[in-house]
């Protein structure tokens, strides 16, 4: 049997190592932090996730859809904490719809433990890679003052969004990438239990505060807590360059989130302590160097965190790349080319869907004219389901392919565009005129 090596032990890397031991192959994971498995992770550390049906369809695969929902948080919707206080709720789907707060160190906790169970799998840990030689497929690690070489049949590259297997290979021009960054960054801060030991906001929502240029969002963890985001520009009028003394930081908490600042007793530590981070997005191509190595997660496609979609996304490769060893029965030579082919357009698609989002969480989620276009859509959707589905739905509760959703959402801006020119449009939103508009629009574009 094959031997495969998985350089990262993160989420992707964990997953993707039990999706090749459970096919039986020799596995070897090695990831250069230590072995997290019985680390106590503390809420506010680290960013939560959003897991949505990709990535429960990838963990169902694995037999671990319920071992995760026990460790998550279903959130129905946005709250929308208004500049005025008032409050809007802005469901994510129909029928209860959720997306699912997660722990990510939890949920990697629970993967490598999974893939520790399969007596053909290896963890190393404390394992930096520091070369790579594509030709042979062997690895070379720094493990204390130890290097370790070993070779491979095949190498799958979880590794994260400066993955060392990918820049070797850019260095060979085996494969080319591009990584930009946002001009705006973000900081963690914590919003702690009750003094009655619940949540202090609904935990079934994600709540934002949406401000124009910046945001703050919160996420509920399961001991009661939240997790908090502050996304901002690094320089500027309001930037993180600004926020230096405690001063400043308060006044503009106090001016901006004073519902939030209440609920956060040590936010002036937590801003200070807790760094701020970049955020990137990465495009690589190809995916795949020969039928000897591929990139997967944050490897090939690191987006920024607006749509929720990069863990999912990263868990859709797994499930994906799992379907073509079925399709063409573990043979590297088809499987690897297909797998650049279906999943670098889709890689694409969302990076490019994530900063959209942005913009959208940030900027219109508080604007009148984007909540009544909302409304018009939901309606729409709820009496012709088959005809239209809103974009996050189409990217989030459903498995089509981000680039067809991306189309999709295309001709949908189009129509909706017409909709929100109509005459006295706010008075006839849910109208009949308005509903055979839609369905006139979308019978023109079918007929081409």
């Amino acid at each position: 049997m094959e031997k495969i090596a998985v350089v990262g032990g993160g989420l992707v890397g964990a997953m993707q190592a039990i999706y090749m031991a459970q096919k039986g192959f020799e596995v070897d994971v090695f990831e250069r932090r230590g072995d997290i498995r019985n680390a106590l992770f503390v809420a506010g550390k680290s960013i939560n996730l959003a897991l949505s049906d990709r990535g429960w369809e990838a963990l169902r695969k694995i037999n671990m859809e319920k071992d995760i929902r026990e460790i998550s948080i279903p959130m129905r919707g946005r709250k929308i904490h208004n500049s005025d206080g008032s409050l809007n709720f802005q469901a994510y789907g129909i029928d209860d719809q959720s997306i699912w707060s997660v722990s990510r160190g939890g949920l990697n906790q629970r993967l490598l433990i999974k893939a520790d169970s399969f007596d053909n799998c290896n963890l190393f840990f404390e394992h930096k890679c520091i070369n790579l030689d594509p030709d042979t497929n062997t690895l070379v690690f720094e493990y204390g003052n130890e290097v370790v070489e070993k070779t491979y049949d095949r190498i799958l590259a979880t590794d994260g969004a400066f993955s060392a297997i990918r820049l070797n290979l850019e260095k060979s021009e085996s494969i080319t990438s591009s990584i930009a960054t946002l001009e705006h960054g973000y900081k963690e801060l914590l919003i702690p239990t009750g003094s009655d030991g619940l949540h202090q906001l609904d935990p079934n929502s994600l709540h934002i505060w949406p401000r124009g240029g910046f945001m703050l969002i919160a996420l509920a963890n399961l001991d009661g807590s939240f997790t908090v985001t502050l996304f901002m520009p690094f320089e500027g009028k309001d930037s993180f360059e600004k926020l230096q003394s405690d001063d400043e930081i308060e006044a503009f908490f106090r001016k901006e989130f004073p519902d939030a600042l209440q609920l956060m007793p040590d936010f002036i530590n937590d801003f200070k302590s807790n760094p701020t981070a970049s955020l990137v997005t990465v495009k690589s191509f190809p995916w795949n160097y020969l039928d000897k190595i591929l990139l997967m997660g944050d490897a090939a496609h690191a987006i920024v965190p607006f749509y929720g979609q990069g863990m999912n996304c990263g868990f859709e490769d797994c499930s994906i790349l799992d379907h073509l060893m079925n399709e063409f029965k573990n043979d590297w030579s088809k499987i690897a080319p297909a797998y650049t082919q279906a999943r670098k357009i889709n890689g694409d698609a969302i990076a490019d869907l994530a900063l959209r989002n942005y913009i959208e969480m940030r900027d219109l989620t508080a604007q009148p004219e984007f909540l009544l276009r909302k409304k018009i859509e939901g309606l729409f959707t709820k009496n012709h389901p088959n005809k239209w589905l809103p974009l996050y739905s189409q990217v989030t509760f459903s498995h089509i392919p981000y680039s067809k959703a991306i189309e999709n959402a295309r001709i949908q801006d189009e129509i909706m565009n017409e909709v929100m020119r109509l005459n006295n449009i706010e008075d006839k939103w849910d109208s009949k005129e308005v509903e055979d508009f839609i369905i006139q629009k979308l019978q023109l574009i079918n007929a081409y």
